[in-house]
């Protein structure tokens, strides 16, 4: 299929399709007599991922970083990304990792700034949040 028509059947613009290749997320497409890239159902599905990943607050850098291990998330039903079980430092729980310390840190950084500006206000504390 034509990279508008992956792009849409992957509920994403061809712009981010063409970025995605640039950036090593998705292998060169292979192209048509005329020059155009033609996506196989793989592609749709590894950029399908790719936006998932995105979503969950994972950086472009954290999976290119990883990228060789998306193909694995992309099958019906997924397989994990580790490899025989291991959680080491070439799978994706690293990269996971960081990604919660960060997300507990800024959880943490607005904690603190809610429970001044309240102070300042007259506002009831916050709602007790797990881990305080």
């Amino acid at each position: 299929m034509r990279i508008g028509d992956a792009a849409a059947a992957a509920g994403t613009t061809p712009r981010a399709l063409r970025f995605y290749e640039q950036r090593g997320l998705l292998p060169p497409p292979a192209r048509s007599a005329s020059g155009q890239r033609e996506y196989g159902s793989g592609t749709v599905d590894r950029v399908r991922v790719i936006r998932a990943l995105l979503a969950l607050g994972l950086t472009v850098e954290d999976l290119v970083s990883r990228s060789h291990r998306l193909d694995l998330l992309a099958e019906d039903p997924p397989r994990s990304c580790a490899s025989d079980g291991d959680f080491g430092p070439d799978t994706f729980a690293p990269v996971v990792e960081r990604r919660l310390a960060a997300l507990d840190a800024e959880i943490a950084r607005l904690t603190r700034l809610r429970e001044a500006l309240a102070r300042h206000t007259g506002t009831p504390p916050g709602p007790e949040l797990p881990g305080q």
